[in-house]
């Protein structure tokens, strides 16, 4: 295959592994349709929210005859469920949850009743949302920018290292220079705006996300150690680009960062 058609391999891969990641995280809005009372009801119920503007939880219910509530609380705490109406707005049945911390997260769910009828729209699990801090586009968008980069370079690389007599050599270090770039300097400003910390995986906690990054920038660092002065890292090559493209597969968020509330005093309702 020439160049040109490696490149758009590796760009389908690449695409496709991050919709994939982005569309299965734990942020991502829980979707689907249920039925009460003969009547269909969509939901999508978010699962993040920015600190500062109302945190409003929205059902579509053009009936009048359909009222609702939510419950809540703090999640992974023992505090008491807190119950409130859902008002009615333009065919929309609405509640609003209260604001928390960066990376506080609350569990909540959404009830709707007709008549004699009551359904539980996430089930009997509850919704879990985290809330998170604001981040200036001049820092998110060229760290998802470099960090797709680094992905397609990658994805790329190993393509090139199936290749008899090419030299994978100077894809190798764009790979490294990407992901130091977009996952070592830009993703901790990243979080720090996020949820207050620049690291918070190995060795100083479980982040996944960051986890991720340290293992593929440590697999990469391994290939390019392999291949100096000349030597033929083919197989190590291959090997960090598909370690890399296994780890981003992970769903973006995963055990991300997570407020401990057993460490602060904040009423739930404030």
């Amino acid at each position: 295959m020439k160049k040109a058609g490696l490149w758009f391999l590796a760009f389908v891969i690449t695409l496709s592994s991050a919709v994939y990641q982005r569309l299965t995280g734990p942020t991502y809005p829980l979707r689907g349709k249920t039925t009460l009372k003969g009547t269909e009801i969509p939901y999508e119920l978010i699962r993040t929210h920015e600190i500062g503007p109302e945190c409003k939880i929205k059902v579509k219910a053009p009936e009048e005859e359909i009222d609702g509530h939510l419950i809540y609380k703090r999640y992974k705490t023992n505090d008491a469920w807190t119950e409130v109406p859902m008002n009615r707005e333009n065919g929309y049945l609405s509640a609003v949850l209260p604001q928390q911390p960066a990376a506080g997260k609350l569990a909540y769910k959404v009830f709707l009743d007709k008549d004699d009828e009551e359904l539980v729209l996430s089930g009997k699990e509850p919704v879990v949302i985290r809330f998170k801090g604001a981040v200036p586009g001049y820092i998110l968008i060229p760290h998802v920018i470099i960090m797709f980069l680094a992905m397609l370079f990658s994805t790329r690389a190993g393509l090139e290292a199936l290749r008899k007599g090419s030299d994978p050599g100077k894809l190798v270090i764009w790979t490294l220079a990407l992901l130091i770039t977009g996952g070592m300097i830009l993703g901790p400003m990243v979080q720090k705006f996020a949820f207050g910390a620049l690291w918070t995986g190995f060795p100083f906690g479980y982040d996944l996300t960051d986890n991720k990054t340290l293992i593929a920038l440590l697999g990469w660092i391994a290939a390019w150690v392999a291949g100096r002065k000349g030597k033929s890292a083919r197989g190590w090559i291959l090997g960090a680009s598909i370690l890399t493209l296994v780890i981003f597969l992970i769903p973006h968020s995963l055990l991300g960062s997570e407020l401990d509330y057993s460490e602060i005093e904040t009423p739930v309702n404030k």
